[in-house]
Order: C-alpha cells, then structure tokens, then sequence
C-alpha cells in the first residue's frame, strides 16, 4: 500500500530570490517541524511543546538551538575526532539571532517546555541561513498550536551604491556599508541587529522601513500556511489567580517601595527592598495552612510572591518615571552616569584602558602579534580567518556573586560580539597594519551595558596599543518605558531599567556614524517614530561618552610599545615560496629556530616577520634572501670570498651561488697576484657587471661606488 506523506507548503519571493517553506515530510514526531529552501541553503527547523508545564518554575523555558553540519558544504570536521564538537560562536550568536524576536511573543504564565531546533543541512555559501532560521522558527511555532503570539518575519538588509538589497548575499555583504538584520511582526519592530560602516541614523530607518515590507509579507504568508493546514490554536489563560497575592503585597510593601526608589543610594534601595520582602513573606507564611494561597504555592513550587512584588516594583519604577521625569538613581531621562576613564593601566599590555560609567566598570587589554596568530575559523561560511577578536569576560564578583569561573555562556559570546563588530569598521586595513589583533574586555563591575562598556574600553585599549584607528568609536544603551500611548526613550540605562523596562536598545559609533547596533524588546514591537527618536538620543548620548574618553586619550600613540612584536616585510618571487617553506616545511622551521621570529608568507610572495627583538628579524631576513637570491646585472652585494685561482677569485654571495671577479676587476691598477688584495674569508662589497648564458656570474670589486656600497636592505620594511 502506497504511503505518500501528505505535504502543505508556501513559496515567497525575498530580494528576487524564490525561498519554499514546506511541512509534512520530515521529524513527524515532533510537534511540528519545516524544511526552508533558498536555492541550495537548505535548513530543517523543529519545534517541541511540552503537553504540560514546567512544574516549580518562574520563568519561560523556551530553548534554542541551532547546528550547523559541515556535510553542508561538503567537508568533514577538522580536529582529532572529525565530528562537529561544541557549539561555534557563529552557532550561539545565530541561536540568539532567533530566540531575540521569539521570545517576547508569548502570554504571561505559560510554563510549557519550547524547543527549536534549526539544522543547516546544505549550504551554498551565498544565502545566509539566520534570517531563514527565524522564519522557519516562526513557521513553526504557527504549525504547533501553541498560543504564540506571532507570527514574525525577518529579513537582512544591505546596500550597496544607495540601492537597499534584501537578504543580500555574503559576497554582496562584502560591498554593502550596512548588514542590518530585523524581525518583527505585522506591524511593528521586535528586534535589530546591524553591523555598519558609519552610516546616519536616517539610513537606519529607511533600512527598517524597506525591511518591514517583506516582513508583511512573511507574516501573511505564514498566516495563510497555518490556516491551509488546519492548525487550531491553543487559548492559553493563565490557571494561577495572583491578584490576592498582590493586594497583600500592596498593602504591606506599597509605601516602602516607594520610599526604596525614592532613595537614590543603590544599596539602600537594595536593602529596603530585601527588608519589605521579608516582611511579605513573614506574612503569607502567617496564613492557614489550608489557605488557597499557601495551597496553590506548595503545589506548583512557584515563588508568585516574589513574581508579584517585581511587578509592584516595576509599576512603581515606571510610574516615577512617566508621572516625576525620575529614574531609580535621580537622573532624568536623557541624562548619563558620571564617567571616569585612564589608559596605559596595565605596564605590559601592549594597550589598555578602563571605562567607568557609574557602577560599570571595564578592563580593556590590547595585544599585537603576527598576521600568522589570526584566528582560524573551522566552520561552514565563507570567511575562513579573522585578525580582530574581542573577549568579553564577565565573572560573578563584578555584581558581588559567588559564581565559577568557567568559558563564557551565550550571553558573553553575544556582548563580545557585539563590542567586537562596533570597533572593526574603525580598524586600519591589513595592508596598513597587518598585525594580527586580541582585545579582552574584563567586567570589574556590572550595573548596566557592561557590552557598551566593553565597546569604549576596548577603543580606547586600541589607541593605547599605538593601533592607527581611523576613529574613536562610543556606545550607549538606551531603554524604553512604554505605558499606553506614552513611550519614554531612557538613555544609558542601569540594571534595574533593563530589568523592569521594556527595551535593550545599543548603539555604537563614532561624531558621525554608526558601526553596530542590536535592539532587544521585552513587549510585542515597538513603534517607527520611538525608534527613530531613540537612535536620535543614542546618538547625544555617545558624543557626550566619547567627550570623556577624550579626556583620557584623543588620538592612537605615535609608537608602539616597547613590549609589542615588530613586524617587517619583504617580497620574494611566487616561484622561490617553495623553497623557503622546503619539504613538510623543515626550511621555515629551521629558519624560526635559528631566529626566534615567526614568519607568514601569503600566495603573492609577501612574507611578515614577526620579532621581539632586531637581531631575530634580520636573521631571518638575511636566511630568506639566502634562499631566494638570483643575480642579476647590475646588483650589488655584500659577499665572502672562498676560492682564489691564478686569475681571479671566487666570491660566495648567498649559500651555494657565487660569482668570479677577475683578476682585473679588483683594483684600479693592473696587479700581477691576487693574494696581497684578497683572502679567503675575507668579505667584499662586489657588483654583477655579466651573466653568461651557462648561467656564471662576473663580478668587478673596482667597479663599485662610494655610492653603492651603501647597506644592501632597501627590499626591508619596518612596519
């Protein structure tokens, strides 16, 4: 009996690419799952929704994952075992990439388990799999009949000569000034994540406004899916009724919060609140043990106390803002933390800095070494290297916590990214500086965009390090208190407006432009004309930032440090790269051994040396010449003589080649022997005058200038 799977799909057209979204074929035991389709990008993306909630939890259990397999593209794994190991950060900021829009897009109190699973399964290296992922993620969700509040479209825009593109290709990111990705829903914007080439804030919006286009038309599309396959949605209400929980709340703890956010010491707001929670706690422990409230914790094992206060705080904390024009600290809206800044903090680091902007502070430190110390990057996209890396290290004391030091979750890999890319645009070109680049940036203190924070420290570390950026680059994040129609944008926001507000918004940049950009929102979209003013005040923002870092540093140092590595480069033909590597690569490491120095040499015949010191470099260089010396009509060389005939002498000018000079090119004058003039070992300046066509080198001593004799290292350049 034939048994043909029945399948429902949907095709739209993105930037003049056909993209098929199709269910019913694949992974029929999880809820639901979707294969997306772009030419030959193809991904597999699961969703599963637990049948019953989470018991004994406060928060939304919605887990991304998202794989890439090196079979994509044809390749099995590097490494010792050949298998794909831990996620890649390109994984987990892709993982983020699609958690970002999702997760604001559900009720209050749903606690089922959520898990997406986007598989990257081919891979034509030109049609990006993010944004697919967060459809496909989207699709999904719309196919599983849970009570997700989508759907969401997301699309990459570029430009290239003015002209937008969507969903741009890498090799057409690569000319693009801007490589913005936003998602959101039918009618508003739920996130952006952009990496730029300082362009103004009004190319952001008409990037946001072209990108919204394509995002109505995804969510239609997937509206319509959802219907053709007869998906009946779940009507979530929320079983737990906390309003009871919350009068008592009020009534014992209205008046001390306020007195908490009134005060505008931290820990004394920290300690008042500790105190009044105790106090509601107290109370609700005083209740009957058959008291519905008491029942109803006990069996779910949620803490809605604890549930219920933040949401008095967070009323409380935003009516202050709305109704006084007051944050939690004192400042208003617009205004930004005190700032103090130093370079040069840390005597061996080749640069290093500190930004302090109220209670964050961060640790930048800048090392230099050789273009050979770029970052390989064993993974499925086209870029294979990166010479600018950022680490973002944020440990439990930097907020007074006891926690492991261990490698860095999702949330470091995507703050260290984000400060990553805000500084890249602003790096010299290789040619211009083709030392390979690390900057760590280390949290000594955490109370709000410590990753903004690790965007100036790590400018600033750079132009300690004597780095030549083209600019200074500044960050700021803003936040968002929308309560109604009243949306209030707050520029530079601490821990607790992050915590209680509505909007994660970074912007970075330099006087002029912006080179990064990520908004995160913790409510179902945010308007055009709030997004436009919040880029409009990031933008005051960072110019007041970057006024004190000025104060520190206005302009990268003229010289390196004493402790950075000198590079020096030089040319050797294509035809002699061999030779210089020799067999299984014994000539470059015996070279390295005998100097000390590491040595890069690229496909055109350009070689870097790399050395602490001088007399490493010139070993190398002068072994390099060694191997790669031809002579030539003309040239004039530093040689040893090593043989004398009756009629002349023979002079070494590199291992294994030499030449003759003739009796009656060694002095001006006629001579009858050689020996009075020359010796063997004895070094002379000579010049080339013929090279026969057997290949023998003639060589005149006589024939050399004041002029010529001159150091013989016009092919070296000390970078």
């Amino acid at each position: 009996m034939e048994n043909t799977p029945i399948t429902h799909k949907f095709e739209i057209e993105i930037g003049g690419k056909n993209v098929v979204v199709e269910t019913g074929k694949y992974a029929k035991q999880a809820t639901s799952s979707v294969t997306v389709k772009c030419e030959d990008t193809m991904l597999f993306i699961h969703a599963v929704v637990s049948k019953e909630p989470r018991v004994g939890i406060d928060f939304f259990p919605l887990l991304i994952d998202y794989e890439e397999r090196m079979s994509a593209i044809g390749k099995i794994p590097g490494g010792y075992t050949r298998t794909e190991g831990k996620a890649s950060e390109k994984a987990i900021l892709v993982s983020r990439l699609i958690d970002r829009p999702i997760r604001p897009l559900w009720p209050k109190g749903y606690r089922n388990d959520v898990q997406i699973v986007s598989q990257l399964f081919s891979y034509d290296q030109k049609n990006q799999p993010d944004v697919l992922s967060i459809l496909g993620a989207s699709a999904a969700l719309m196919l599983s009949g849970a009570p997700f509040e989508g759907p969401v479209g997301a699309i990459r825009v570029g430009r290239i000569d003015g002209q937008m593109i969507a969903n741009p290709t890498h090799q057409e990111i690569e000319k693009s000034d801007m490589d913005i990705v936003i998602a959101g829903t039918m009618d508003s914007v739920i996130m952006v994540e952009a990496g730029c080439k300082f362009v103004t804030e009004d190319d952001i919006m008409a990037a946001v406004e072209f990108a919204q286009v394509e995002i109505k038309k995804q969510c239609e599309a997937q509206i319509q899916f959802a219907k053709d396959c007869g998906v009946v949605k779940e009507e979530f209400v929320n079983p737990y009724d906390t309003s009871e929980i919350a009068q008592i709340i009020k009534e014992t703890s209205y008046d001390a919060i306020v007195d908490a956010y009134h005060n505008f010491d931290r820990e004394y707001r920290q300690n008042k609140l500790d105190e009044t929670k105790k106090a509601v706690k107290e109370k609700i422990e005083a209740l009957p043990e058959d008291h519905p409230i008491k029942t109803m914790i006990e069996e779910t094992g949620i803490d809605f106390v604890a549930e219920e206060f933040k949401a008095l705080e967070k009323k409380i904390m935003r009516a202050m803002i709305k109704d006084e024009g007051v944050r939690a600290d004192g400042r208003k809206v617009t205004d930004v933390r005190p700032i103090w800044c130093e370079v040069g903090v840390i005597p061996r680091a080749h640069g290093s800095a500190v930004f302090t902007r109220g209670q964050t502070q961060i640790l930048s430190c800048a090392t230099l070494a050789g273009p050979n110390m770029a970052q390989e990057l064993d993974g499925v996209d086209p870029l294979t290297t990166k010479r600018y890396m950022h680490k973002y290290i944020f440990p439990g004391f930097s907020v007074g916590e006891v926690k492991a030091l261990r490698g860095p979750g999702r949330r470091e890999v995507g703050h260290g990214n984000l400060a990553e890319r805000a500084n890249v645009p602003a790096l010299p070109t290789e040619e211009e500086f083709p030392y390979a680049i690390r900057v760590t940036s280390d949290v000594l203190e955490s109370n709000g965009s410590t990753s903004m924070g690790s965007t100036c420290a790590s400018s600033m570390a750079l132009m300690d390090a004597g780095v030549p950026v083209k600019y200074m680059i500044g960050g700021v994040a803003m936040g968002l208190i929308k309560e109604g129609d009243t949306d209030i944008v707050l520029t530079d926001i601490q821990g607790i407006e992050d915590f209680l507000g509505d909007m994660d918004f970074k912007v970075t940049g330099n006087d002029y432009g912006i080179t990064a950009l990520q908004m995160d929102m913790k409510i179902k979209g945010i308007s055009n004309e709030t997004l436009r003013r919040a880029l409009y005040q990031a933008k005051d923002g960072r110019l007041h930032i970057m006024g004190k870092m000025r104060e520190a540093i206005q302009e990268p140092r003229k010289e390196l440090s004493p402790y950075a590595p000198r590079l020096y480069s030089m040319q050797i033909p294509v035809d002699d790269i061999g030779t210089v590597i020799g067999p299984g690569g014994k000539m470059i490491r015996s070279i390295i051994e005998a100097s000390g120095a590491e040595i890069d040499i690229k496909d055109d015949g350009t070689v870097t040396i790399t050395s602490n010191d001088k007399e490493g470099a010139d070993i190398a260089i002068q072994k390099i010449r060694e191997l790669t010396f031809k002579a030539e009509v003309g040239m004039v060389v530093k040689g040893k003589v090593v043989r004398i005939i009756p009629i002349g002498a023979f002079v070494e000018l590199a291992p294994g080649k030499d030449g003759m000079v003739h009796i009656s090119q060694v002095c001006n004058e006629r001579i009858e022997n050689i020996e009075p003039h020359l010796s063997i070992g004895q070094e002379v300046i000579v010049k080339v005058i013929k090279i026969d066509d057997k290949g023998r080198v003639n060589l005149t001593i006589k024939g050399v200038t004041e002029d010529e004799k001159a150091p013989f290292n016009q092919n070296l350049v000390n970078v």
